[in-house]
């Protein structure tokens, strides 16, 4: 079952489309279609909050390793770009990703229109309800957003980044997702990306890296000699709890992808997926572990932090075919991936605040090609088209339009608000005004 398959059940013009797969198989048809109408909607539901949550991760992350000066920024930056996320997608984004029978769908991208909900009279019950199935496309939008959000922290304003944030979740993701998940090109191509490797991570990893290198790195971070300084985040216990956060709505991210849960198999199949996700990022964490301790001396919690996030992102093309011990390889991929593409960066002087390109575009590009590895119906001539499409296609757009803000209100705050910090300089108010900067109490 895909995406696109979903938006066809919820119209009766897509009812006999669906026939053989929902209606006719045996597993299905021990339960009335009511039944089956509620269990998905459920799904649905429950994954939406949980991806929700996600933000929540997001936010301790990011607030965990930027340092105390920015804190409350970065607080700020999440709340408002998820809130933009719900608005933009509604407005513009949904019906723009999933094209049904608009007079603009030809593979491409759908049709500029506003989201409208049915009443419960109007509602198709053979599938889902329409609205459970928009919140849950709704929170993945949010995510790539979030994505860009820790990468670009403590040196950018915060409205051009909000700008950014508006065409991103409007048109650069909902046009790039309707290439697979809308029933597009991609997705007759045979390109497979279960729960978003590529769509959602990699996307929010290329717009990450373009807005980086238009941006230029923190002021110090970087010397003329060549050397590296280290500029540690405020509370690594937030930066845990971020990631725990995240572990746990990722159960939601893939699971609820499998898209039903109306039958014998369904269930199966997405009791499968929350093993093999667990798994994945338990692999990713124990190989970051491992690594850091054998070539650095000392184990690091930030990679460790990250390897899991990679485990995490690596499975999420395809949660559903690999077994346990395939799951965990996948992962300890992505877990190698960070220790070494972290200092990379480094190296070329793209200064990635949270680590957010290693763990969401490098990890979900090896997820994307991992796909054949244990799913017979991929190819990785599919695969590699999808990730150059994909790549290209958000690489460009997030040059134009971070360009086009630079030139028209600017990116960057100047040396003196960086040196003062963020919650200062632009919000006037600071996360721990008993610390640091902060003002005396007596």
């Amino acid at each position: 079952m895909t995406r696109t398959l979903i938006r066809k059940s919820l119209s009766i013009a897509g009812l006999a489309a669906l026939g053989g797969v929902l209606l006719v198989s045996p597993a299905a048809a021990e339960v009335s279609e009511e039944v089956t109408y509620v269990f998905n909607t459920t799904l649905f539901l429950i994954g939406g909050f949980l991806v929700m949550w996600m933000a929540a991760g997001f936010a301790m992350l990011e607030a965990g390793l930027v340092r105390t000066k920015n804190v409350a920024m970065q607080s700020l930056k999440n709340i408002t770009l998820y809130s933009i996320a719900c608005l933009t997608y509604m407005l513009i984004g949904y019906n723009l990703m999933y094209p049904g029978d608009a007079w603009m769908s030809q593979g491409w991208l759908g049709a500029f229109s506003v989201t409208s909900l049915p009443g419960h009279e109007g509602e198709d019950i053979t599938y889902a309800s329409v609205g459970s199935d928009f919140f849950f496309q709704l929170v993945f939008c949010a995510t790539t957003a979030s994505i860009v959000s820790g990468t670009l922290a403590e040196r950018i304003k915060l409205w051009p980044f909000l700008a950014f944030t508006v065409l991103l979740t409007a048109f650069i993701y909902p046009i790039q997702g309707s290439w697979k998940w809308g029933g597009g090109w991609l997705d007759a191509l045979g390109f497979n990306d279960f729960a978003g490797s590529t769509i959602v991570h990699s996307a929010g990893g290329w717009a990450a890296l373009i807005g980086a290198v238009i941006l230029g790195a923190r002021k110090g971070k970087y010397g003329a000699d060549g050397r590296i300084h280290p500029m540690p985040g405020s509370n690594l216990t937030l930066a845990t709890l971020g990631t725990f956060i995240l572990w746990l709505g990722w159960f939601g991210f893939n699971g609820a992808s499998q898209l039903a849960l109306g039958s014998l198999g369904d269930a199966s199949d997405v009791a499968r997926i929350f093993a093999n996700t667990n798994t994945a990022a338990a692999g990713g964490a124990i190989t970051a572990l491992i690594l850091t301790q054998v070539i650095y001396k000392k184990a690091d919690l930030t990679m460790v932090l990250n390897g899991a996030l990679a485990g995490l992102v690596s499975i999420t093309a395809e949660p559903l075919t690999p077994t346990l011990v395939e799951s965990m390889m996948i992962g300890a991929v992505g877990g190698v991936i960070v220790v070494f593409v972290v200092p990379l960066l480094d190296k070329i002087r793209i200064d990635d605040v949270v680590g957010a390109i290693p763990v969401h575009l490098c990890a979900g590009i090896w997820g994307t090609l991992a796909v054949p590895l244990t799913n017979g119906d991929a190819s990785f001539s599919a695969q590699i088209i999808g990730i150059l499409a994909i790549g290209i296609f958000v690489s460009v757009a997030s040059a134009i339009f971070w360009l086009l803000i630079k030139a028209f209100i600017g990116l960057r705050v100047s040396e003196e608000e960086e040196d003062m910090g963020l919650d200062k300089a632009e919000l006037g108010m600071e996360a721990y005004p008993e610390f640091g900067r902060g003002s005396q109490t007596f």
